[in-house]
């Protein structure tokens, strides 16, 4: 079974991950990728993609045009997981490569 973040890596994960933001109404974070063009947001959902299947930990996300937000928990924790932490840095990473 998957655990909760406690309150010290919680904190730990918005001093690293700077741009993700709690959201209010769950346990759960956000960030949102402008990019140049479609192409490129594109671009950067696949290969988020790929390394999410690959992780077996899927984000939700939104995408319009060069917009690109995504929203990370872990259902079967109730909450943000190590999980969530683990992607966020791929998926802040993919994003600094492009």
């Amino acid at each position: 079974m998957v655990e909760k973040l406690e309150v010290a890596t919680r904190v730990a994960f918005f001093d690293a991950h700077p741009g993700w933001t709690e959201l209010e109404d769950r346990d759960a974070v956000r960030k949102t990728f402008i990019f140049g063009d479609f192409v490129a947001a594109w671009g950067f959902m696949s290969r988020v993609a790929l390394a999410a299947e690959k992780a077996d930990h899927h984000p939700e996300w939104f995408n319009v045009y060069n917009k690109v937000e995504i929203t990370l928990t872990t259902h079967d924790a109730g909450g943000l997981s190590e999980r969530d932490v683990a992607l966020a840095a791929i998926i802040d990473r993919l994003a600094g490569s492009l």
